[in-house]
């Protein structure tokens, strides 16, 4: 059976923001591919694991701090390399090229030519591309050629005149660089010879196998009834048919949609599913917390604990031992919440999420996650093929914490109230005016600052709630939704007409990045 990290690319992250659009890129392209520390390159190496191509992403340090030793991955001559910004500077550098420190960055649209004896099929001699980087090769090795200029003659792409190895200087990953996709596709079949190897049958059937790997074992489910819990269960439940137990957990923390979904999944699926009211284990956790940080791992933690109750209650009451946690978490789940580089990090955690991680040894569980190396766009697919209703595996991505994140400041009844009620207007409105699948993700958000505004007659003194809508294919990236303004008047209007304790309805149209999607 093929392991589940087999993959026939492995992406060296040395801490680059782009660094999960080139797992992107590859996968459309056809190619399976996975991000993975220097440490872990190192280990599988040793290990006499190897893939059949490596690519070297870009990072935020300088080559002349960098002292590890990379002739492990140079060994192997015939072993494709691409290196990608500071993935070209290593190269040049090992290879006995000269790179130059940098005085200052080159960062943004940049115009760069293929020089006359190099031309990649499709692509037009000139082109721009996205640049980001302050060190740069000034002096090739001299077993490599210049391919690729910049307007102002930098060199922009190096290729091995005899090995399968070529370095870029900008960004191909990027939507900034519009040929970027070709590039990326000359290198995987051109010069690694690769063969595509990742559609939606490779993802089923990977998954597929993650599961069987339990056997008979009992399997409890974390169930949100999101996209994600759902393809998770539906599919383990095809497979483990009653050993899998789904508990969904009321944390009080939920939409008003929410509840009458997880209804109609109860009455139009095959999963136990057993609800459990744990608002007010939740809300006293939380009691005057104000952290976005300690609010997600409280909310993780209270999660954890309900189930290690549950996992006590059933070995008690019914003889049944659970061995493994079925979690819907995805591959931005574990790129965001742990740094790519575990030892001596490059990178830095984002925001925790309370499904990855490590479990209490004490709940003696081992976790069980088919969807990790998935994108969200990519888990909407196989949810399609599982037969799930499009309407159930379209829903907007909603976050384990839940409104949690969504309250800024202290967590209370009344702010829960008042995002609820404004998110299920924002929800309707969208549904009526048929646009809620023009947006990736809507909701709305609780400001902890007062207004003051006029109602009726007479003054009013008020809070603020924030409608926050983006489009995005896999929440790495996202730009907020251009929506016509009778439609935000019309939501605006409804908010502070029926919602009690709200007097003043803003828009925020930050993109991620800079952003994050959620608000905490």
């Amino acid at each position: 059976m093929k392991k589940s990290h087999a993959k026939k690319i492995w992406i060296v992250d040395f801490g680059s923001q782009y660094t999960q659009l080139i797992t992107r890129k590859t996968r459309e392209l056809g190619f399976s591919s996975e991000i993975i520390t220097l440490e872990e390159c190192k280990e599988r190496f040793l290990q006499e694991e190897k893939p059949e191509c490596l690519v070297l992403s870009g990072g935020p340090q300088s080559v002349f701090e960098d002292e590890n030793d990379y002739s492990f991955m140079f060994a192997d001559r015939a072993l494709p390399v691409l290196g990608i910004c500071y993935g070209m500077q290593l190269l040049g550098k090992y290879f006995g090229g000269v790179v130059e420190k940098g005085l200052i960055g080159e960062y943004g649209h940049a115009d760069i030519h293929f020089t006359p004896l190099f031309q990649i099929p499709n692509c037009p001699q000139t082109m721009s591309v996205w640049m980001s980087h302050s060190d740069h090769v000034s002096e090739v090795p001299n077993s490599f050629e210049v391919i690729m200029k910049s307007s102002n003659d930098l060199v922009a792409a190096i290729k091995h005149t005899e090995l399968p190895i070529m370095g870029l200087q900008f960004h191909p990953e990027v939507e900034h660089s519009k040929q970027g996709k070709l590039i990326l596709d000359y290198f995987y079949r051109e010069m690694a010879g690769l063969k595509q190897d990742w559609n939606a049958q490779e993802m089923l059937t990977e998954a597929i196998d993650l599961v069987k790997k339990v056997g008979e074992a009992k399997v409890l489910c974390a169930f949100s009834g999101g996209v994600d819990s759902l393809v998770a269960a539906t599919l383990a439940g095809k497979i483990l048919g009653e050993n899998l137990y789904c508990f969904f957990v009321d944390n009080g923390l939920l939409r008003l949609q929410d509840y009458h979904h997880i209804n109609i999944l109860k009455q139009h699926t095959y999963l136990n599913i057993e609800i459990i009211d744990a608002k007010a284990d939740f809300y006293d956790a939380l009691k005057d917390v104000e952290d976005p940080e300690k609010k997600r791992k409280i909310i993780g933690k209270k999660f954890i604990d309900i189930f290690e109750k549950k996992v006590h209650e059933f070995a008690r009451d019914h003889k049944i031992h659970f061995e493994y946690l079925l979690q819907g978490t995805l591959y931005p789940d574990v790129i965001e919440s742990i740094s790519p580089h575990i030892a001596g990090g490059k990178s830095v955690t984002i925001k925790s999420h309370h499904n990855v991680g490590g479990l209490p040894e004490r709940m003696k569980l081992k976790l069980l996650e088919p969807l990790r190396f998935l994108f969200k766009d990519e888990v909407r697919e196989m949810g399609l093929a599982l037969g799930l209703s499009r309407e159930w595996v379209f829903r907007h991505p909603f976050p384990g914490p839940g409104l949690g994140v969504r309250i800024l400041g202290d967590i209370n009844p009344e702010a829960i109230r008042m995002v609820q009620e404004s998110d299920q207007i924002l929800f309707e409105e969208l549904k009526e005016a048929k646009l809620y699948h023009s947006t990736w993700q809507a909701f709305t958000v609780f400001l902890p600052v007062k207004t003051v505004g006029v109602k009726g007659d007479g003054r009013a003194y008020e809070h603020v709630i924030c409608l926050r809508m983006v489009n995005s294919s896999d929440g790495m990236t996202a730009n907020w939704s251009h929506f016509p303004h009778e439609f935000l008047e019309i939501v605006s209007r409804r908010i502070t007409n029926e919602v009690k304790g709200i007097t003043r309805v803003v828009y925020d149209i930050t993109s991620k990045p800079p952003g994050t999607i959620e608000w905490e």
